[in-house]
């Protein structure tokens, strides 16, 4: 078994990022510039919030934090978003899901301008994923791709199982795996498909991110298999000085011995999800995607 070490591989990628930022400087031009509209005080949107703005001073971007209490109204952050459409200084913007039940995530998602949607969720941006043309990638699946690509991984006609179908993970990771860059045979498992144990045994690759703390099993998982483990959820622990610890989708201990390459959590996915937003921020301040 060997271990992917997403840490590893982002401080990589955050290298190399902040070596084309340190030259567009020289060379007179805008530095980079991410902004991230925060709503509320989740712990774990905080953290992460807090992260992304760690990230972009590590690669010499600028950074911009917006706060909102948790009931401002949607007129209110939908006017916020146009002001950042229209900010000439800020190159991508993220609105931090999730957000309060009485804001409409969709309407706020197709209000950012395509060209600013670093996060990659806007249906313009996931429709030109989808027929193959240049467009920003929402981050945990470009991650995921760019890990399998840096380790060597073969995916060229193997089986890809996917546990789950959000519009985050599961669905556009299904398009990117199954596209001619990996040639993948995809299969997108959920909470209704039957012999569900089955099916995953049958993968090459499985990649779980279902939100399901430790839900694939050893008796899951085929020997050899590459496992990808996306989940991420908090979990009360007294072992911590927090209070709680994270839980992957994966029971690492038990599956871990079966795999020919798993991820863990923390240090696998996670870093790889930050510094694809990096990567889609330098490409939109660039003008990489829609020139």
């Amino acid at each position: 078994m060997k271990l992917i070490d997403g840490k590893k591989v982002a401080a990589e990628m955050k290298q190399e990022i902040a070596a084309q930022v340190a030259k567009i400087k020289e060379q007179g031009g805008k530095t980079p510039h991410l902004a991230a509209v925060l709503v509320g005080h989740d712990g774990g949107s905080e953290t992460y919030v807090n992260f992304k703005i760690k990230d972009c001073n590590e690669v010499g971007f600028k950074s911009s934090l917006v706060r909102f209490e948790d009931d401002v109204t949607e007129e209110d952050l939908l006017a916020k978003v146009d002001e950042l459409n229209n900010d000439a200084d800020i190159d991508g913007f993220i609105v931090q899901l999730p957000l309060p039940a009485h804001i409409r995530e969709q309407k706020v998602i197709e209000a950012i301008d395509p060209k600013k949607d670093v996060d990659g969720f806007h249906p313009e941006n996931v429709g030109r994923m989808v027929i193959g043309l240049p467009s920003f990638v929402s981050a945990t699946p470009f991650g995921i791709v760019e890990l399998l690509k840096r380790y060597g991984i073969e995916t060229s006609g193997k089986n890809c199982v996917i546990v789950g179908r959000s519009n985050i993970v599961g669905r556009p990771l299904s398009i990117l795996m199954s596209q001619k860059t990996s040639n993948c045979t995809v299969t997108v498992a959920h909470s209704r498909t039957k012999n569900l144990e089955e099916l995953c045994r049958s993968a090459d690759i499985l990649i779980a991110a279902i939100g399901s703390p430790e839900f694939v099993r050893e008796n899951m998982v085929k020997e050899g298999a590459v496992v990808i483990d996306v989940g991420t959820t908090r979990v009360k622990s007294d072992k911590t000085k927090s209070g709680f610890k994270l839980k992957g989708d994966v029971k690492f201990d038990e599956v871990a011995e079966k795999c020919t390459f798993i991820t863990p959590v923390p240090g696998g996915v996670g870093p790889m999800t930050r510094v694809s937003l990096l990567n889609n921020t330098l490409l939109a301040a660039t003008n990489k995607i829609y020139s």
